[in-house]
């Protein structure tokens, strides 16, 4: 039986509230600086907010909603305990998708890669696509770990570079991948979105999307990692810049993370609604110290705070 959620706050040095939620053992312990508030920006992030949106514009919403997404206004509002984008005065805004008809992997997926990479980013937003859950192994420049795993296991450290333990399959380049995911766990590679397709134009407009960054999620950071670090566990999609901001730092600190995606039409949305009673990402929790997390610069100073060096 659960025992009883208990709260309780403490002043920090800059005079905001902390809130600790303490639940039953084996649960996470919720930690927020800020309550969470639906496409809110905090103080101070405005540029950082909207560089990371440039990609919104150029690549045509890929990275945002899962394949085949539908939305709809119907009448009636939502009943307690369920999701929806909107609701509101007899009416609710109903979101679909296809994804669940598609077959889904046993195992996550294992991906390695780095923000900075347009080609890792054509990747990331066809996860996004087909609503999959993927173990990100970030791979930055000068990175002592991972990138030198893909070095030793491919023979050479290019990138994206995938691994599928459900069918043993191990490949590079960004189109073959898309590819693959899409014939394996999605409508065939001939439904493949025109953002995703292979050519010039969308390798430069995924390069252009991530210039705003200014090499943000590229370069490794020294870290702490724990040994026998077990992967954060990230709620979030591709398209959100707020959950941008805190892939590049786990990106830039080399921390493993299990992406729960989320896009638009997925039912990983209805999944943290009943986990929280809110949506919001970006959401994380940290099987490492028990913390679970909202609010992209919480995050980001509690990656720091924990595993920077």
């Amino acid at each position: 039986m659960r025992e009883p959620t208990t709260t309780t706050t403490t002043p920090d040095a800059t005079s905001e509230v902390i809130r600790v939620e303490t639940r039953a053992e084996g649960e996470y312990e919720l930690r927020q600086t800020t309550t969470p508030k639906r496409f809110a920006v905090a103080d101070g992030e405005l540029l950082n907010v909207a560089t990371a949106a440039a990609p919104i514009a150029l690549r045509w919403t890929s990275g945002l909603m899962c394949h085949g997404y539908e939305a709809k206004v119907v009448d009636g509002e939502v009943g307690e305990g369920e999701y929806a984008v909107w609701s509101g005065s007899g009416k609710a805004v109903r979101e679909t998708s296809d994804v669940a008809k598609f077959p889904r992997p046993e195992k996550p997926l294992k991906m390695y890669q780095f923000q900075g990479c347009p080609f890792c980013k054509k990747v990331r937003e066809a996860v996004i696509s087909l609503d999959l859950d993927v173990i990100y192994y970030p791979c930055p420049r000068d990175g002592p770990e991972y990138r030198e795993f893909v070095r030793a296991e491919g023979g050479r450290a290019q990138f994206p570079y995938l691994v599928d333990d459900n069918t043993g399959t191990k490949m590079y380049e960004s189109d073959d991948i898309i590819a693959y995911m899409y014939e394996k766990y999605g409508p065939g590679k001939a439904n493949i979105g025109p953002a995703l397709t292979s050519g010039t134009l969308t390798s430069v407009t995924a390069g252009l999307a991530l210039l705003p960054r200014l090499g943000k999620g590229s370069a490794y950071a020294p870290s702490k990692k724990p040994e026998n670090m077990q992967p954060i566990v990230f709620y979030g999609y591709e398209g959100s810049p707020f959950c941008v901001l805190v892939a590049e730092k786990l990106c830039e600190l080399e921390l493993p993370y299990l992406q729960r995606s989320c896009g638009r039409g997925s039912p990983k949305r209805q999944e943290l609604f009943d986990k929280r009673g809110t949506f919001q990402v970006p959401y994380i929790e940290d099987p490492n110290t028990g913390i679970a997390m909202f609010e992209s610069k919480d995050i980001v100073n509690y990656l720091q705070e924990q595993y920077a060096a």
